[in-house]
């Protein structure tokens, strides 16, 4: 985070709604590394943490942001040693005094130097807050980590799933490592359990999928197999490749690679396949499920685990494998299987 230094004349402070508290002084902060390159917008956004987006671009456009003295844009691309004044503020205090703060938490770490951070993630935890959730995994850490000037997702995990979670720690690593995602030039692996004997033939499922909102305004992903299809335009392609581990008779144990990330992508294409994911509460078989958490294993989360990534490092160059191991509950379910 970008340093900032209080300029000592007061000023009136920016309107926002009643009922708010004032913080009616300029502030000049100083970009540092780990904000070099980034949007101006975004800066402010995480400078003025509680105050409404609206009302960030809206003193973004009445010139009242400066950068270097001179009037921005919010798309704005910020270099280290820029100045960037910040005008007064009211920040709603309730809304600020009604968020639970996130309690810190540190991860188990795969990896970690002063470029990048990788984490065993455990099911059960989001990686962010939002939708219903208050805090994650990055508030959490963020709130352990106090001294550290950056930290940011470079990507994302279902609340379900376990493993590994690749986090940035400068915002040159970051933009890096997002584009080797988007270019498809990491190696994803994971353990999923599914119901039910998978087809040896099936390998290779290349099915676009589409987000939607269903009538409780929960989000669903579901696939698009026609150009007749309403939402044949805005589906994304999706590539999953399978690959049987073992045959359990009751389950099939896969290792999954995904060429695509697209939201919910395993566990709508397995599940589609007619072979949904074991403990998944979305997508799967919802009687066996419950049967499964009531039995003598009491297996209560969804059997999806990311357990391999392999990537460049984004700074050195050169590979980085990260495994995070079986969770206990995973592998107890298979034993004596495994």
């Amino acid at each position: 985070m970008a340093s900032g230094i209080i300029e000592g004349k007061p000023q009136a402070p920016s309107r926002l709604p009643s009922g708010t508290s004032p913080n009616a002084v300029v502030r000049h902060a100083t970009v540092d590394e780990g904000s070099d390159g980034q949007r101006l917008d975004n800066f402010l956004l995480r400078e003025l943490k509680g105050v409404p987006k609206t009302h960030v671009y809206r003193v973004i456009r009445a010139g009242e942001v400066r950068v270097n003295k001179g009037r921005a844009q919010a798309d704005t691309r910020l270099n280290v040693g820029d100045v960037v004044r910040i005008p007064p503020v009211r920040l709603p205090e309730r809304a600020a005094d009604n968020a639970p703060a996130a309690p810190p938490r540190e991860f188990p770490v795969l990896f970690e130097d002063e470029h990048l951070l990788v984490i065993d993630k455990p099911a059960g935890v989001a990686v962010h807050g939002g939708s219903g959730v208050s805090f994650g995994v990055i508030e959490q850490l963020r709130r352990a980590r106090p001294q550290a000037k950056f930290l940011e997702l470079v990507h994302r995990l279902d609340k379900e799933t376990s493993g590994v979670l690749v986090l940035a720690k400068k915002r040159s690593a970051l933009t890096h490592l997002q584009d080797q995602f988007r270019g498809r030039s990491t190696g994803k692996t994971y353990a999923a359990l599914v119901w039910g004997d998978w087809p040896e033939r099936l390998k290779v499922i290349d099915v676009a999928l589409h987000k939607y909102l269903d009538a409780d305004g929960e989000r669903r992903v579901r696939q698009v197999t026609t150009s007749h299809d309403p939402a044949a335009e805005q589906a994304k392609r999706s590539i999953t490749l399978v690959k049987v581990a073992q045959r359990l008779g009751w389950a099939s144990l896969l290792d999954v690679t995904i060429k695509t990330g697209r939201t919910h992508q395993i566990r709508v294409h397995l599940a589609e396949a007619g072979h949904p994911i074991v403990g998944d509460p979305k997508y799967g078989d919802f009687a066996k499920n419950r049967d499964l958490a009531r039995g003598p294993k009491r297996f209560e989360r969804m059997f999806l685990h990311a357990h391999r990534l392999v990537f460049a490092h984004p700074v050195t160059g050169p590979e980085v494998v990260c495994e995070a191991p079986w969770p206990v509950e995973c592998r107890a379910l298979l034993t004596p299987a495994l």
